[in-house]
């Protein structure tokens, strides 16, 4: 299938053909007949797969202006988790529709507020946003009757980042008849409730296993010992000659240590995590995009939003703390159709921890380790020992102060048990 027998407009069909699309994948084939058909979605999608064009087109072509048509105020808006997938959402939307009259515009925190009021006050017809700011200029009085698309954008990722008070709050106040379009990459309990709140008579689009990774994703794990870890990202960098590669560390003190330890390495690296403020964060992304930049050291707040041609090398140097967000982490590579390879970095906690993952994406991630860096068997064994006993042994002060209390067949500990004088019905 073609785009063109998708139904889209020459503007459209001109600009995506300049940015080099030739065939939509499957989640632009099954979405956006029904984006047009103004039928509510909901739509999980491994990460990577287009989703933005599968919403995106639909929603320009439905907006189109003609010429001497005035401008009103915003008819579409896309909720997104961060700040930097808004940046990019509303960049492919301005490379989509550079060929038409349409204007968009982004609302994110860190940006003066009064600024982005200016815009909205000239007119625009799609607003991009995170959802605490858009409420922000709703409370403001920022006109939403003719509000005809809502689009949750990474929903289950804004639920996990605890916006599901913002989106509860704002859907009530768009007009009754909008339509909705829910995007995940993972299916899960609160993702569900969700929808249930905000669609209406869905059509449910599934083009993959839940919370799967994509099949051009190489996926494969390297044990090694804790203190190797950053020496062995090296070598690999260095001696397989990455050109391009994006790590993830569980924390924000993990990924400045790293970075300052590639750096003596002389690996030119950048870094993002959420104590850098936005500009730099943006400029450093775009200079590793442009790829100035060989190494980018990231926490989770770059494991959505980050759209990156031809990315080949994801590695995990610290597995994520949910499961779930190993499927938005190793999603950076593999996108479109192409190659990409996904590596994990294993100490003898992780080797464990990675069980959970398996299971979340239902699969085996193949366990290996390189030359010269093979773990200490006696630190394994040591570990494996210690691993065991915190997981079956609770620490002995909760032991001391928790009793069973057969009149509620529950827990309850001395803080709230209370002593009482016996009674002649205790005596009884």
């Amino acid at each position: 299938m073609s785009f063109e027998k998708l139904g889209l407009i020459k503007p459209l069909l001109s600009a995506i053909n300049e940015l080099g699309y030739e065939h939509p994948t499957l989640i632009q084939k099954r979405a956006i007949p029904l984006v047009m058909a103004k039928t509510d979605i909901f739509a999980t999608a491994q990460t990577g797969t287009g989703k933005t064009a599968a919403f995106g087109l639909p929603i320009l072509q439905r907006l189109r202006k003609t010429d001497g048509e005035a401008g009103r105020s915003a008819r579409a808006v896309i909720l997104s988790p961060t700040r930097e997938l808004s940046i990019q959402i509303h960049e492919d939307l301005d490379n989509f529709s550079k060929h038409m009259k349409v204007e968009c515009v982004v609302l994110v925190g860190g940006k003066d507020i009064s600024a982005q009021q200016r815009i909205l006050q000239r007119g625009v017809d799609v607003i991009i946003a995170t959802p605490g700011r858009f409420l922000e200029h709703v409370e403001n009085g920022l006109d939403i009757a003719n509000i005809e698309v809502l689009v949750l954008d990474e929903a289950d990722r804004m639920l996990d980042m605890g916006f599901t008070k913002d989106i509860r709050k704002i859907h009530p106040l768009l007009p009754k008849n909008h339509q909705t379009l829910l995007f995940s990459a993972t299916y899960s309990d609160k993702v569900r409730k969700l929808s249930k709140l905000v669609l209406r008579s869905p059509a449910f689009i599934e083009t993959s296993k839940k919370n799967s990774t994509v099949d051009t994703i190489n996926q494969v794990a390297y044990l090694v010992d804790t203190e190797r870890k950053a020496e062995l990202l090296a070598y690999l960098i260095g001696s397989r000659n990455y050109p391009q590669v994006l790590v993830f560390t569980r924390t924000k003190v993990s990924a400045d240590a790293l970075f300052e330890e590639l750096q003596k390495d002389g690996l030119k690296c950048g870094l993002i995590h959420g104590d850098i403020p936005q500009a730099k964060r943006l400029k450093t992304l775009a200079q590793f995009k442009e790829m100035k930049i060989r190494v980018l050291v990231a926490t989770d707040i770059a494991s959505r939003g980050l759209d990156i041609e031809e990315l080949p090398y994801v590695i995990n140097y610290e597995l994520p703390s949910v499961s779930e967000d190993y499927v938005h982490r190793v999603g950076r590579t593999g996108r479109a159709g192409r190659d990409g390879e996904a590596i994990s970095l294993l100490d003898i906690y992780e080797k464990y921890d990675i069980k959970d993952i398996e299971r979340v994406i239902g699969q085996k991630i193949p366990q290996k380790t390189v030359e010269g860096f093979e773990p200490d068997p006696s630190i394994r064994r040591k570990d494996i020992e210690d691993i065991k006993l915190k997981s079956e042994h609770k620490k002995p002060e909760k032991k001391k102060v928790r009793q069973y209390n057969k009149n509620t067949s529950g827990i309850v500990t001395k803080k709230t048990t209370k002593k009482r004088k016996t009674t002649k019905r205790d005596a009884k």
